[in-house]
């Protein structure tokens, strides 16, 4: 029995080398065919949903929808065998997107009509980031994530500040315009806001009275003068990050997560010894136990 460990353990670092690290042709060529499979499953839905080709294909629709879904299955199965601590990747964002992609089509067993929840799968195309390495882009994936994290907190002040401004203004038309002209309530005068200060102009709703005008084009102004700022936040970020990058793309085989230092040895996530190369040296302290 302890001669199947090694290759127990070769195994399970081969499927995690295959499924999680994009670093051999094999990795790059499994996460193309991945992406590949999760936008015919989406085009599946898709093609499912028009009436004259659900009549003439529903069948074949159906069983491929299944094996699709069977293989997805069986790759989160692997995915969790091959990682130390799988409870973590479950939890985290690729995990649930994971869990997400196959449950709908194992809903329909016990509520019908659920197939169509399917469409999420999409998000599995996320996993498209992780093959652009081979292109040279991944460092360049990870200033943007790293931005618009640090960025969060300007950009929601930013938003909250916009909306109280337009719903000033919303209520000052809601007081001044008739409900002919289709103000009839606050929340329909804000919507009117928001369509006007991104420019968008439905025309749906518009303001007849010449200080509803005066007001509309104060909004107008508004919005083509701060559109720009939560640009400008991000790209200050951007900047930052790119002085600041130091990040590793190495996967972890506990976790499955990436985002170390660059000198780090240890996940900041799980604790795993990240070197697949070499002996975790904490091991080698312990020594044979007595």
């Amino acid at each position: 029995m302890p001669s199947l460990e090694p290759a127990k353990l070769g195994l399970r670092t081969r499927l995690f080398k295959l499924l999680f690290e994009s670093d051999s042709r094999a990795a790059k060529a499994f996460d193309i065919g991945l992406v590949l499979l999760i936008f015919i499953s989406v085009g599946i839905v898709m093609l499912d949903s028009i009436d004259s080709y659900h009549q003439r294909y529903g069948d074949l629709f159906f069983y491929s929808e299944w094996c699709i879904t069977i293989l997805f299955t069986i790759e989160l199965a692997l995915r969790i065998y091959s990682l130390q601590k799988p409870w973590l990747y479950l939890k985290s964002f690729y995990g649930i997107i994971d869990m997400l992609a196959i449950l709908p089509a194992w809903l329909t067993l016990i509520v019908p009509g659920s197939q169509t929840l399917i469409i999420v799968r999409m998000l599995r195309a996320l996993r498209l980031f992780r093959v652009l390495d081979m292109m040279i882009l991944e460092g360049e994936k990870r200033l943007l994530l790293d931005a618009m994290i640090r960025s969060r907190h300007q950009i929601l002040l930013f938003l909250f500040t916009v909306l109280m401004v337009v719903t000033i203004f919303s209520s000052l038309l809601y007081l001044i315009e008739p409900s002919e002209a289709g103000f009839t309530s606050i929340p329909t005068a804000i919507y009117w806001g928001i369509v006007t200060l991104t420019t968008v102009g439905y025309g749906d709703i518009t303001p007849v009275t010449p200080l509803g005008q005066f007001i509309s084009v104060a909004i107008m102004l508004t919005g083509y003068s701060i559109i720009a700022l939560p640009v400008g936040i991000f790209s200050a970020e951007v900047i930052r990050a790119l002085r600041e990058e130091r990040y590793s793309r190495e996967a972890c085989p506990g976790c499955g997560r990436d985002h170390h230092e660059q000198d780090a040895r240890y996940c900041k996530f799980c604790g795993t010894w990240l070197d697949e190369d070499t002996v975790d040296p904490r091991k080698n302290a312990e020594g044979p136990a007595t």
